[in-house]
């Protein structure tokens, strides 16, 4: 199954670095694709609960998905993954 989730807080490869590398790492993620200037974070789930997961674990990285609320925190959250991503 094929979901797509536009996110906030997305502005470079170092964010696309290390969303694509913690999703690949929960089970039932497929093939990720991201596409910075869209915010599109695109991948496949072998199940509804699997991309249920996979919104959840891209809030908690800091990237909450475009209806959800974009706190301090989450955008704090965000520059940390994303400098992780940059060093990786």
């Amino acid at each position: 199954m094929r979901t797509s989730i536009i996110v906030q807080n997305l502005k470079c490869g170092g964010c696309a670095k290390t969303i694509t590398n913690k999703l690949l790492e929960q089970q039932g993620i497929l093939k990720v694709e991201i596409v910075i200037e869209e915010s599109k974070v695109s991948f496949d789930s072998n199940s509804p609960e699997s991309a249920l997961n996979a919104k959840s674990v891209l809030k908690s990285l800091g990237y909450p998905s475009i209806d959800g609320k974009n706190s301090f925190f989450d955008k704090t959250k965000s520059f940390v993954s994303c400098a992780t991503g940059k060093m990786n």
